[in-house]
């Protein structure tokens, strides 16, 4: 996977690398550790266990990791589920823990 790749894939690489002071082997381990980040699996179990809290906090650690490596595709997605979770509005969850998941196949096919 390289800055080309994720720029392709959509993310805000400049941001993300202004962010780790252009230190691009530090934002690129930043990228691998999220992408691998337990929280997905457990945000889906939680979704699965209708957990509405434990999804709620999984979705917004997972949204402040991939807000601040600027990994905008996926890091759109959790934000729109992580508002859901919080005001608990009636919702399909699983629905976008599934567009979550793509996105994060797609990033995993990068590497």
């Amino acid at each position: 996977m390289t800055i080309d790749d994720l720029k392709r894939y959509g993310a805000d690489t400049d941001t993300g690398l202004h962010r780790c002071m252009g230190d691009e082997a530090f934002y690129m381990e930043l990228v691998n550790m999220a992408i691998n980040d337990e929280g997905f699996s457990e945000l889906a179990a939680a979704v699965a266990q209708n957990n509405l809290d434990t999804a709620f906090e999984e979705a917004h650690a997972l949204k402040g990791v991939f807000g601040n490596i600027a990994l905008t595709p996926i890091y759109e997605l959790l934000c729109e589920l992580t508002e859901l979770l919080r005001n608990k509005k009636e919702a399909d969850y699983s629905e976008y823990v599934n567009k979550i998941m793509h996105e994060l196949y797609k990033l995993k096919s990068l590497a």
